[in-house]
């Protein structure tokens, strides 16, 4: 692979200015789809009455915020917002806080079910969560730093460009 003239960097990042951050927005599609997965995975349990508490509903309502910053924040950093990238790095580290609030506590839980007291949530399905959750945080993690940098050559970009007007 070639590296590129400093022409061709220049004609590269004045492309930017016309074309939209689409990998970023991507990325957060990514997280959201994963997101969904985890979503379905948990209120999917039919293991008695443990998931019927405050907690899960108050994980409704987190979800359904998550979702929406996110897919404004997606909207937002496909037009090159730095300062969205700040929400995607939250949302990232609240889906790695995620895995040890409801996931590792239903692992670690027994309940009576039909007299017989069952495992809340079987290894294969906390492992299924972890790497739904995980996957989620590393793509709004990875989209937020993305951002920052195509933001950064961007306004370098512009900076340079009213310089050389001026």
């Amino acid at each position: 692979m070639s590296k590129m003239t400093p022409e061709e960097k220049t004609i590269q990042r004045d492309r930017m200015r016309y074309i939209k951050n689409s990998a970023c927005a991507n990325l957060c599609y990514l997280a959201l789809l994963f997101d969904v997965f985890y979503f379905v995975l948990i209120y999917r349990q039919d293991v008695g009455t443990y998931y019927y508490n405050i907690q899960i509903g108050a994980s409704v309502v987190y979800n359904l915020i998550f979702m929406l910053a996110v897919f404004l924040a997606s909207e937002a950093v496909k037009n090159y917002k730095k300062n969205y990238s700040v929400v995607l790095i939250i949302a990232g580290v609240m889906q790695i806080v995620r895995m040890f609030v409801i996931p590792m506590r239903a692992h670690n839980a027994m309940t009576l079910v039909n007299a017989v007291e069952t495992k809340v949530m079987t290894d294969k399905t906390f492992m299924l969560a972890i790497i739904y959750l995980a996957v989620s945080s590393a793509a709004l993690l990875f989209s937020a730093v993305l951002n920052i940098i195509r933001c950064s050559a961007l306004e370098a970009h512009v900076k340079s460009l009213e310089s050389h007007q001026a």
